[in-house]
Formats: C-alpha cells, sequence, structure tokens
C-alpha cells in the first residue's frame, strides 16, 4: 500500500509548534531556527491546501483544521517511537548525558545503573552546558541552576535551596523510556553530603 505523505520534516515542525503554539520553542526542541520551523510549516498548509495555524502579532493560535489535524499527527509519531522502542534489541538504546563541570559522576553510580538497566547505554560528557544540548550533542543535561529554559523541561534532582541541580530535557523527548529511567535514577540517588562531612577527621590523632 502506498501512502500519500507530507514530508516528515513539515510534519514534525507543525506537531512541534502546534503543542508549544510557539515556533521559537518548536526550533529549540528540533534544533533548527524559527524561520526553518515557519518554512516547514508554510509548506505543509501549501501541500494540504488549508491554514493551520493564525498567525498574530506575537500570538500563535491553531486554526479549527489545525486542531483537527494535530491528534492523529502526534498519535503517529507515538506509534512510530513505540514500534522504533519494540524494535531495538536489548542494550541498543544509548543515552548520551552531558553533566556541568562540578558534579561529581561517582554520585551517579553508573555501574548500579547499567546492571539494572541492561537495555539503556549510557555515555558521559563533562564538562557540558547548554550549548552542548541545544547543539544536540547530548540527549539530556545534567546543570547547576537552570530551572528554566524555552522549548525544554528542567526539574530538580536535588533537595534544599539554592541553585541546585537540574535535570534538563528537550520537551519532545522528555517522556522517552531512557530518559525516564535515568530521570528516576537520579532522584532515588542519596543527597550529596555538605562539603565539611567530607572532610577527614581526626580521632586519636590519625585522620579517619
Amino acid at each position: 500500500m502506498t501512502y500519500a505523505l507530507p514530508p516528515l520534516n513539515a510534519l514534525r515542525a507543525f506537531e512541534a509548534a502546534a503543542r508549544h503554539l510557539s515556533f521559537k520553542l518548536a526550533a529549540h526542541e528540533l534544533h533548527v531556527t524559527p524561520g526553518a520551523v515557519g518554512q516547514q510549516v508554510k509548506a505543509l498548509e501549501a501541500r494540504l491546501g488549508v491554514q493551520l495555524f493564525e498567525r498574530l502579532h506575537k500570538q500563535l493560535i491553531l486554526t479549527e483544521a489545525g486542531q483537527a489535524y494535530l491528534p492523529g499527527i502526534s498519535e503517529g509519531f507515538r506509534h512510530i517511537a513505540d514500534a522504533t522502542s519494540q524494535l531495538k534489541p536489548a542494550g541498543t538504546v544509548l543515552l548520551q548525558v552531558g553533566v556541568h563541570g562540578s558534579y561529581d559522576l561517582r554520585r551517579l553510580d553508573l555501574a548500579a545503573f547499567r546492571s539494572t538497566h541492561a537495555e539503556i547505554g549510557v555515555r558521559m560528557l563533562q564538562p557540558a552546558g547548554l550549548h552542548e544540548l541545544v547543539e544536540g550533542k547530548v540527549d539530556v543535561l545534567i546543570a547547576r541552576g537552570v530551572s528554566r529554559h524555552p522549548g525544554y523541561r528542567c526539574e530538580r534532582i536535588d533537595e534544599g535551596s539554592g541553585a541546585g541541580d537540574w535535570l534538563v530535557a528537550p520537551e519532545g523527548t522528555a517522556d522517552c523510556p531512557e530518559i525516564v529511567s535515568f530521570r528516576a535514577w537520579l532522584r532515588a540517588l542519596p543527597a550529596a553530603k555538605p562539603l565539611a562531612d567530607r572532610r577527614p577527621r581526626l580521632v586519636g590523632g590519625v585522620r579517619s
């Protein structure tokens, strides 16, 4: 059976822009420019012969046609993602994690994570920041004090006040199984000890 489908990139641009109601946020998620998203959406509208968005001053609104089109497109992408996930044999999913420079990687206990999540391979990049995440060099980022960034989901992974450590992932992939598993692992880790508690103590003239 032959399927009459619009270009996949145009559908991705529409789906992301419709979720965010913003070409800018869609561009952050897809690692392209807002202009590229706008061009893809415009080409899709021309191909379909309908207007999908109302472009108002600093505001993007789905038309009636856009509202009707979005659920099916989103569901289609979910089916593709699920089918791809089921096709991959164990151990073939690679999660690339960026970490800010002051984070102690020993806290992650990656050996234990790999033993309980054999289906997920983990590759670390340190130091890494938002630039590496936006450029697609890492899939997810452990960042210091990044509580908000357009087009990304930022979730605190430690306790207490102050800047803190945050897990930052693109909105479009934040609920992927490997990221969900890694997020749960981070939240289950013991809290980092204060620096004062890590200093060796003198007991009877001997360091302990």
